[in-house]
């Protein structure tokens, strides 16, 4: 994948994650700027995604870990344990508000 083909698919996941918040009534400011995605949860609680365009990859900063996504096999795959990016993103939701959110992928 080329680096304009990368920032269009990392495009369409952060306006993904933006519709899940958003049609879930999450109570979670988000903010994008440039690379970064940032939640900030009622009770201060933070996650941070961040799109590596140099390495072509995802990233996830949350309580539980950092997480390092490359796209194989048409997903955006952990190079720690082999989790699907929007499972783990989804877990991280979880653990910082207590709500399950699913994602239009």
């Amino acid at each position: 994948m080329n680096e304009s083909e990368f920032l269009q698919q990392t495009d369409a996941i952060f306006a993904c994650i933006e519709t899940a918040i958003d049609d879930n009534d999450l109570d979670v400011d988000y903010l994008i700027s440039g690379n970064v995605l940032d939640l900030e949860f009622s009770d201060g609680a933070k996650i941070i995604i961040n799109r590596h365009t140099a390495n072509q990859e995802l990233w996830i900063a949350a309580k539980s870990g950092g997480y390092h996504f490359a796209f194989q096999n048409g997903q955006w795959i952990a190079a720690r344990d082999g989790a699907e990016f929007f499972a783990t993103l989804s877990a991280a939701i979880a653990a910082a508000c207590g709500e399950t959110i699913g994602f239009g992928e």
